[in-house]
């Protein structure tokens, strides 16, 4: 499959259907992904971006039947992870000589990956290639999400080849943000940014901000999963850019791991606390031993409130807990309150060390934290939603 993206740009990527996983298994795709690869055809050829090695062989065989690999006069890696230069040890085996335009990092990155000495071309910001009626104007973004990212900008049709900025795992026929879902869509988008971007947050206001000074029209963003944007595309630059102020909506999420349920019982006793006295705030409950970890992870990057809980086992916490909390502590979420509860047989190590991983992770503890031995009896779920009383009105 091929389609127009312009008269001079086509799509030559491929659609994953059946993608569950990503990153290994630390990223679910419940929605699938794209690969996106694009052919330029101006004066000169270019290929901006390849797949994933999986299907290598079926990208170069449908490029071939597209057109002449000898006629590809040049290869943009704007990023050089495997999802996106997967198929270039293939393709390289065709056409060995072709330069292949990349940052400094992206060199390194490459040869790191494939142990090839290609023909490289290292390029950085501001950087030009003529190809005809347009130029290809190069913009480094390291760290969004790798050091060897960047940007590349097509001037003849004002077109933003992003790679994986502004992207979504999101597989889809429709291609074009106009034509999908917009829930799917920004629901994909959002868990896109709070799961990979978070980290790099204050770089991606540094670097939309340098994009957006050089004052260049933009009519696409051509990402490197999911859709392309084209109807209004800087919407979803302006999302990024409230994405990255810290953001929060009104919602208090509890996260908890539970043995017999009886932490379970808390949660519930608290949620019902917060919401006797603030009807208005959005609250999630997630056993995090059951959900998907990067759906919850989305839902504490939207949360003003977080509430984690974990029965004690073994001097310590349940190991559902624990992964997602580290999850966590590695994104650096900011400005987001917490606190801690959780149900223990004997020793009750389980609320000092979830308020310390708490705290490690960034957040304002606004409670010593609830314990309750063996199961909740009324009392304990009295205290519970009165702790939930007194979290709601903050």
């Amino acid at each position: 499959m091929s389609f127009k993206v312009t008269d001079l740009v086509t799509w030559v990527g491929k659609i994953d259907w059946e993608l569950r996983k990503f990153h290994g298994e630390e990223y679910s795709t419940h929605r699938g992904s794209s690969y996106n690869s694009y052919l330029v055809r101006d004066e000169k050829t270019v290929l901006i971006d390849t797949v994933w090695m999986p299907f290598a062989k079926e990208f170069v065989a449908k490029l071939e039947n597209e057109i002449d690999l000898n006629s590809i006069d040049y290869i943009i890696a704007n990023h050089a992870e495997v999802d996106h230069s997967g198929a270039l040890p293939e393709l390289m085996k065709k056409i060995p000589n072709t330069p292949i335009y990349c940052t400094k990092n992206g060199v390194k990155s490459l040869k790191g990956h494939y142990h090839q000495d290609w023909n490289f071309v290292e390029v950085k910001t501001g950087d030009t290639l003529d190809i005809g009626k347009g130029k290809l104007i190069f913009v480094e973004a390291p760290m969004l999400h790798w050091p060897d990212s960047m940007f590349t900008y097509y001037t003849a049709d004002s077109i933003l080849f992003s790679n994986d900025a502004f992207g979504q795992h999101y597989a889809s026929e429709l291609m074009f943000n106009d034509k999908v879902d917009q829930a799917e869509l920004y629901q994909e988008a959002l868990k896109y940014y709070a799961n990979i971007l978070t980290p790099f947050s204050p770089l991606v206001t540094k670097k939309i901000e340098q994009v957006l000074s050089f004052n260049l029209p933009v009519n696409m963003i051509c990402t490197s999963h999911g859709i392309i944007w084209r109807d209004n595309p800087t919407q979803i630059v302006e999302q990024y850019m409230k994405w990255a102020d810290n953001y929060q909506e009104n919602q208090i999420t509890l996260m908890y791991d539970t043995m017999w349920d009886a932490t379970k019982r808390m949660a519930e006793a608290i949620a019902d606390g917060i919401k006797s006295v603030n009807p208005d705030v959005t609250i999630k409950l997630f056993n995090v031993g059951r959900s998907d970890k990067n759906d919850v992870v989305a839902e504490v990057f939207k949360s003003r409130m977080v509430l984690a809980g974990s029965s004690t086992i073994n001097k310590s916490i349940l190991s559902g807990m624990a992964g997602v909390l580290d999850i966590v502590k590695g994104l650096g979420f900011k400005n987001k309150k917490a606190a801690a509860f959780g149900s223990y047989g004997w020793s009750g190590e389980s609320v000092g060390i979830l308020n310390e991983e708490l705290k490690k992770a960034g957040f304002e503890l606004v409670d010593d934290g609830m314990k309750a031995l063996w199961n909740p009896d009324e009392d304990a779920i009295k205290a519970c939603f009165e702790m939930g009383q007194k979290l709601g009105a903050l």
